[in-house]
């Protein structure tokens, strides 16, 4: 009994063991895109999944222009509070690591990037790059520059090289980064990068010493869920404004032809997905405000009829609109002026057509149905005294009129109510015969 107890517990033991065995590798995270809430969440969930299973390192494969700083702090705090040792490789050779990305990749434990790439400008902007107002300036300035102090010097490298890329602007080939101790090593690629490093001894962000052991380790990509994929999509504020548009006429056809279901249906989603990118993104509500009466003017414009005034005044407003929508740091972040005019003005156009099409409509006559009926000449079949029977469109209809008429006169019909047509006298020259 003894024997199987030990049995038991050593076979309890070699289970747990197991997967910790097992999972002992390098978790790798490409991030190819800008910093934003998207990439935020990607780093959470990839410095989690290496803690929960026990990874040697994460490294993560940086290539970005820059993006948001709140969300670039949030993945400086991650990679700091990380148990799993965290190596940033700027790669491959053409590609860089700027404004937030060089943020990042000074938080790592281990910073490295391949030949020919580039890192630094580092210069806070707002939103929509234009110029702050200097005590603004000197804030931002001194509040991005105090972070990136808060944390170099206790990685080992150099503070005021670092610095100057916030302050000055300042941005680093891979050579000038090493020779200034901005970054750790240079590698050819990945394999490489593991070798060089594969036994060095790094002190962690809390004082404590680990020794790196990922040579010849199996490298596990971490892959981005379908919602990822999805939104990575989304967060590209272009293809969110096109995702906008396309919703809204959608929808518009919908109104104007009532029934029709799934342009309604589209529409809709189109809309609800353009609104949640734009909550993840910072987008300006003025610039909705603006391209809901670009569609106002382009309704009067139809109304009308100004001769075009109206629709280049919507036009102009659309296209404000549309360049304002998101509030980028970076040029990247920020909708194109190619976008928002191969969007707007057929936008504009097709608008204003469907618009014109719908309101002609509403004035013209209705010449179908019982409403069709009212103004048409018929012939009296039987006398109305004052209800009788009018042969019309070679049906015979139920009538009454204000006086007597008799059968063979020519009578034109006034209203319909209830299936019964409420005629007058018609003028002689209206006369089925006189058309004849």
């Amino acid at each position: 009994m003894h024997v199987r107890k030990l049995l038991k517990k050593a076979l309890v033991l070699l289970l747990c063991l197991a997967p910790l065995s097992a999972s002992a590798d390098v978790l790798k995270l490409v991030i190819d895109n800008t910093i934003q809430p998207l990439s935020e969440e990607r780093f959470d969930r990839a410095i989690d999944e290496a803690q929960k299973t026990h990874a040697d390192a994460l490294l993560i494969e940086l290539r970005t222009p820059g993006g948001l700083m709140t969300s670039m702090e949030h993945i400086i705090h991650k990679i700091l509070a990380s148990q799993v040792p965290v190596i940033i490789y700027v790669t491959p050779s053409g590609s860089g690591a700027a404004s937030a990305g060089f943020f990042i990749l000074e938080s790592a434990d281990v910073a490295a990037m391949a030949p020919g790439t580039n890192t630094g400008a580092a210069h806070p902007v707002w939103g929509d790059g234009r110029a702050m107002d200097p005590v603004m300036k000197e804030k931002v300035e001194n509040y991005a520059a105090s972070l990136m102090r808060s944390y170099v010097s206790k990685r080992g490298r150099n503070v005021q090289v670092a610095e100057s890329a916030v302050r000055q602007s300042k941005a680093f080939t891979a050579d000038e980064a090493l020779s200034e101790h901005l970054i750790d090593y240079i590698a050819r690629d990945e394999a490489d990068l593991l070798r060089q490093i594969d036994g060095k001894t790094i002190t962690r962000f809390d004082g404590s010493k680990t020794v790196l052991h990922v040579a010849n380790k199996a490298v596990r990509v971490y892959p981005m869920t379908l919602r990822e994929e999805i939104l990575s999509a989304l967060m590209d504020p272009n293809f969110t404004l096109l995702l906008m548009a396309l919703g809204a006429l959608c929808i518009y056809f919908e109104f104007s032809h009532p029934g029709a279901v799934v342009p309604g249906a589209v529409g809709f989603v189109a809309i609800l997905l353009a609104i949640y990118a734009l909550d993840m993104l910072p987008f300006r509500t003025i610039s909705l405000v603006l391209i809901l009466c670009a569609f106002v003017f382009f309704a009067l414009e139809a109304k009308f009829q100004t001769h075009g005034v109206l629709a280049v005044a919507g036009l102009v407003m659309m296209i404000l609109g549309s360049l304002l929508l998101v509030d980028g740091p970076i040029p990247q972040m920020r909708v194109k002026w190619w976008t928002a005019l191969s969007i707007s003005i057929p936008i504009a156009g097709i608008t204003v057509f469907l618009m014109t099409i719908a309101l002609k409509a509403r004035r013209n006559k209705v010449v179908t149905g019982i409403q069709g009926l009212i103004g048409e000449v018929g012939t009296v079949s039987s006398p109305l005294m004052p209800a009788g029977k009018v042969f019309i469109r070679g049906e015979l209809w139920d009538a009454i009129a204000g006086g007597n008429i008799e059968v063979g006169q020519p009578v034109i019909v006034r209203n319909v109510r209830d299936l019964t047509l409420q005629v007058e006298p018609a003028p002689q020259a209206a006369s089925p015969a006189a058309k004849l």
